[in-house]
């Protein structure tokens, strides 16, 4: 079952951007690429991608990102990551502007570009828009030019100007997104935990049987949110009063039932959506936490 759309699934879907000279370790560690957005499909798949991504938009259309959806009439900038679901509708035929997807691997070439998925405009509970104004907006353009023409050159070392160029585009937005314009919690347990509870609730629903669960224990929401494992454990029961992996389960479990009783996917459709290795697990489970056999509640 497909988890997430990677960079070959990507290709796959807008053959006319799979590089004919560009593999997909073409940074040494990782990949990247740029793009104009004229040729951009006038509807992505809702789905989440196992890549980053960076986009000026410039056109009109409506991003559908986690459980919101985020009107475009005016160029903006889109910053999206592999933990939310998203897609792009078009609204208008006139489309411009850049984007560039980029690898965990080419993040993490460095201890300075790895502090990229750190930022507050990749982070849960970030706004991933940001509208600039005119001459943000000249700025912008210029760097995604600069980038694409940088992809096509010789340049031994490009991919390090490519790096730098990144952060350039992070950086402009969030000169005018600082965090402290951010919401402010009474302290970090509760910021910590209501982070969690809505990385935990963008999860889903799961509306395909193509879309399965990314994360699926304590343990990968740590990870996501840049934290031990126990701190986030701690956190969430001071402010719930109820363990991370109870709040796991009754998430997993609440949609198990929604689509036993709302869909004619079967049980093993069901099962390997929700991130169950084989049906008997989900079986398992499922009557652990509801006295009941899935087969019995539909």
């Amino acid at each position: 079952m497909k988890q997430a759309e990677s960079v070959n699934d990507f290709y796959s879907r807008l053959p006319s951007h799979a590089p004919t000279h560009v593999p997909l370790d073409n940074a040494g560690i990782g990949h990247i690429n740029v793009f104009s957005r004229e040729t951009c499909a006038v509807v992505s798949p809702y789905s989440r991608r196992d890549f980053y991504k960076v986009s000026l938009i410039i056109g009109k259309g409506k991003i559908y990102y986690a459980d919101k959806w985020i009107q475009i009439d005016r160029p903006a900038l889109l910053f999206s990551n592999p933990i939310v679901p998203y897609s792009w509708k078009a609204e208008s035929e006139q489309q411009s502007g850049w984007y560039c997807l980029f690898t965990e691997d080419f993040i993490q070439h460095s201890e300075r570009t790895s502090q990229l998925h750190d930022t507050p405009l990749f982070q849960i509970g970030s706004n991933p828009i940001f509208f600039p104004n005119e001459a943000q907006l000249a700025e912008l353009s210029f760097i995604f030019q600069k980038m694409q023409a940088e992809m096509s050159s010789t340049y031994a070392h490009k991919y390090d100007v490519l790096r730098s160029y990144l952060h350039l585009i992070i950086h402009e937005a969030m000169k005018n997104n600082p965090t402290t314009n951010f919401h402010k919690y009474v302290n970090a347990t509760s910021r910590i935990s209501a982070l969690f509870l809505e990385l935990l609730e963008r999860q889903f629903p799961i509306d395909s049987p193509a879309l399965v669960l990314k994360l699926k224990n304590p343990a990968d929401y740590a990870t996501a949110l840049s934290l031990h494992i126990n701190h986030l454990n701690r956190s969430v029961k001071e402010i719930t009063g109820k363990t991370t992996t109870a709040h796991i389960a009754a998430r997993i479990i609440k949609e198990a039932k929604a689509l036993l009783q709302h869909t004619d996917w079967n049980i093993s459709d069901i099962a390997y959506s929700l991130g169950f290795e084989y049906p008997s697990y989900f079986t398992l489970y499922f009557k652990k936490h509801t006295g009941m056999a899935p087969t019995q509640l539909r």
